[in-house]
Parts: structure tokens; C-alpha cells; sequence
């Protein structure tokens, strides 16, 4: 396979360097495939466009081993293939929050989570899609 989506390769979509650091195969079984493309597209692929610039992914699809290694939870959508993490720092020109405000206000999806960073700016956007029962959960998390 050689793209995910538009603008997200296959292999950028389960690139990790905590996998490579501890030899971790973090590559996404077939079945997971499909709610990749479905994130990558609904949710991804609409923030990329709008802005019409180059965003970052600090994370995508996490198999178990992985997200326990990132202290993920338990029950993390990444593990599906149903969560993104983008971040705007990578390439810069827009902000986190103004991603973040971006998906509240235009798409539909499961759970955007503020997550990190301060009450300005996000560390990073996390935003899931699920084929069905998409809930519009708006989180802020700031430690």
C-alpha cells in the first residue's frame, strides 16, 4: 500500500520512534486498514485542505505493544486505527488551536482532545472517527 490517504503515506501512518528505539513492529494489520483511511479522510485530509499547508502527525495507528509503552489507554482509538494526532509545530504556519478550533467548529468526529501544551496552545490536536456512533466529544486536557 502505498498511501493512506491524499497527503499521509503508509508508512508515515504507523511511523514511531519509540517502536524503533525498542524494535517494536508497529505496522497495522490489514483489518485496521480501512478506519485509517476512514480518519485519515474524515478528519485529516479536511484540516489539510482547509489550511493548504503541510501539517504533522505525532501519531496514528499504535499497536498494543507500542501504547503501553507510551502509557496510552487502555482502550485507545489509536490501537484501531481510529485516532490521529496531529501537530502544526512540525511544519509550523498555523497553531494547534487553530486546528483544534478548526475540527469543533467544521467536522464531525468521535473525541478532539486539547491535549497538553497551556490555555493557549495545544501540544498536540488528537481527533478519532469511528464508522458509526461519532459522539462530537470536545476534551481539554492540560496537566
Amino acid at each position: 500500500m502505498k498511501n493512506i490517504s491524499e497527503h499521509i503515506t503508509f508508512g508515515e501512518s504507523y511511523k514511531s520512534q519509540i517502536a524503533e528505539r525498542f524494535k517494536i513492529n508497529n505496522t497495522p494489520p490489514d483489518g485496521i486498514i480501512p478506519s485509517m483511511i476512514l480518519v485519515a479522510n474524515k478528519c485529516f485530509e479536511p484540516v489539510r485542505n482547509h489550511f493548504g499547508i503541510p501539517i504533522g502527525i505525532s501519531s496514528f495507528y499504535r499497536c498494543k505493544e507500542l501504547n503501553t509503552k507510551l502509557k496510552g489507554s487502555k482502550t485507545s482509538q489509536h490501537m484501531k486505527g481510529e485516532a490521529i494526532d496531529i501537530d502544526a509545530d512540525i511544519f509550523g504556519g498555523i497553531t494547534n488551536a487553530e486546528i483544534f478550533e478548526w475540527i469543533k467548529q467544521n467536522l464531525t468526529f468521535d473525541q478532539l482532545i486539547w491535549e497538553m501544551g497551556n490555555d493557549e496552545n495545544p501540544a498536540w490536536v488528537h481527533v478519532s472517527y469511528s464508522i458509526s456512533g461519532n459522539r462530537n466529544q470536545v476534551i481539554k486536557i492540560t496537566k
